[in-house]
Order: C-alpha cells, then sequence, then structure tokens
C-alpha cells in the first residue's frame, strides 16, 4: 500500500489539501501521511529557542485534524502524521522517499504577475525537488470525490509522453475522461507535426489500457493561459504537466510549469522525467 504524503503547515490551504487527499486516498487505497516541517533551527533563530514548543503544539493539531478527519476514510484506511525539521520540500520529499508514497498533494495560494518572478513558493519547490508525482492544490478549488477528467497537454518533446502511465493508473481508478491536447507554441509546421505525433501516440496509449479519450489542439504564443483557458472551458478536474528545465522542444517544463502552476485554478499533476 503506497501512501499519499501532504505537506501541512495547518493554512486554510494546507487543511484544503487534506480534503482534497481523502477523496484521492479513498479512491486508490491508501493512507494518508501528513507532513508539518520546522524549518528554523535555534541556531538560525535570534530568539529563545521555541522548536520543543512548536513541535508540542503541531502534535495536538494533528490529532485534532486526525479526529476530524479520519472518519471520512474508508473503512481499513487511516491518517497518521510527521514532524520533520529542516526545508520543507526537502523533508516532504524524504518522507514520501522512505514511505514509498504514491503522490504528495502541496496547497498553492495562486500568485501572478511580477510576484511569480520573485517568490519562489514552498508548493513549486516541492514539485521541482519531488521523486514522485505531486498534485497542486488552489485554496479555492472546490473538492469532490472523483476526478471525472483529466487534460493532458502534448508538446513537441519526447519526455512530454513520460506522464501517460501515471495518468493512466489514475484515470483506471476514477474512471476519468482525458482529453488529449497538442500544443503548439511556434508556427512552424515541422514543430507542430512533432507535437501531433505524439498526441497521436498518446492516443493508441490510452486505447491500449480501455480510456476513454478525445483529441484536440492548441496554438498561441502564450500557452499557459491557454492550457488553463482551454481546460476551463471543457471543465475538467486535473491537468498533467511535466516538470523539469525548459528547453525550446519542451514547452511545459521549467518556467511555464512554473506558471501553471501560479495561476492554475484547477489541480495539476505534475511529474519528473526520472
Amino acid at each position: 500500500m503506497h501512501p499519499i504524503v501532504v505537506a501541512v503547515d495547518f493554512s486554510n490551504t494546507s487543511i484544503h489539501c487534506i480534503e482534497y487527499a481523502i477523496a484521492v486516498a479513498n479512491k486508490v487505497k491508501s493512507n494518508i501521511i501528513l507532513v508539518w516541517v520546522d524549518k528554523i533551527t535555534a541556531q538560525e533563530s535570534l530568539y529563545p529557542d521555541t522548536s520543543n514548543q512548536n513541535r508540542n503544539e503541531a502534535k495536538k493539531r494533528f490529532e485534532e485534524l486526525i479526529r476530524q478527519y479520519g472518519k471520512k476514510m474508508s473503512k481499513g484506511l487511516k491518517i497518521d502524521y510527521k514532524l520533520r525539521r529542516g526545508k520543507i520540500h526537502n523533508e516532504v520529499d524524504s518522507v514520501a522517499s522512505q514511505t514509498g508514497a504514491l503522490l504528495i498533494i502541496a496547497g498553492t495560494h495562486g500568485i501572478s504577475g511580477f510576484e511569480e518572478l520573485w517568490i519562489g513558493s514552498n508548493a513549486f519547490k516541492i514539485v521541482t525537488h519531488s521523486s514522485v508525482p505531486v498534485i497542486t492544490v488552489r485554496h479555492d478549488f472546490k473538492v469532490t470525490k472523483t476526478i471525472g477528467s483529466i487534460l493532458v497537454p502534448i508538446d513537441s518533446s519526447q519526455d512530454t509522453m513520460l506522464k501517460l502511465p501515471f495518468v493512466a493508473e489514475l484515470a483506471q481508478y476514477f474512471k476519468s475522461e482525458v482529453h488529449i491536447v497538442a500544443t503548439h507554441s511556434s508556427h512552424l509546421k515541422s514543430i507542430q507535426r512533432l507535437s501531433e505525433k505524439n498526441s497521436r501516440e498518446a492516443s493508441m496509449f490510452f486505447e491500449r489500457h480501455n480510456i476513454q479519450y478525445n483529441q484536440d489542439s492548441i496554438v498561441s504564443n502564450d500557452i499557459t493561459k491557454a492550457v488553463i483557458a482551454y481546460a476551463e472551458k471543457i471543465k475538467v478536474d486535473l491537468i498533467a504537466i511535466m516538470t523539469e528545465r525548459e528547453t525550446p522542444m519542451n514547452i511545459l517544463m521549467g518556467p511555464q510549469a512554473q506558471q501553471l502552476i501560479n495561476q492554475s485554478p484547477i489541480p495539476l499533476l505534475c511529474i519528473h522525467p526520472h
């Protein structure tokens, strides 16, 4: 049984993530591990060491959360918690690796414009350092018990195809419909043909796995906005992207991925090529 790890700082956003995690965990039959990280050490602080006090307070709050949300878990499943100290993204990934987690769920407040150029949000750091898939969830996303449809943007890179197996796994659990969309940021036909080729291969992949799908394409100079607008138009429940450094071939990685994490009102499934 592979657990789901949820990053918790006791904000409303992270509590919202617990509700989202429960909906996923009940479908995939996973336990949930809540992780809180004390990111300040006594040596770094100008004030008296309050780490034990912070940890005791965190324990109390976790026990309250488990009493409140544990009853929403399916029979045989449970919610547990871990307290760690260090950098949030490192510790969350460490717990995920040590427990063989299926995925990590992290909250994001959503930022845009100049702010996102300067703020390295914890959600994005978790995504870029994670060794397992990550779902980021906005604080204002309405949680339901299902993931009825998944948007799968496909670009012209080889790595774009690596998200398909995990998407297929989720789609089978939730009986989701998959929307394959070839994305074009270039008007060059040679580049567009690569995206369309990958899109056809993706459709064959989902067909082999008996997953309902449809295909489309979009052309835009701003792929981030175009993908979000398309997702909102067809009312999908999840957008699946690859996250890594950006090259001219993989337009949904690097900065594009960060913009999607910051701006998308719809949860994002983020997967590393490795």
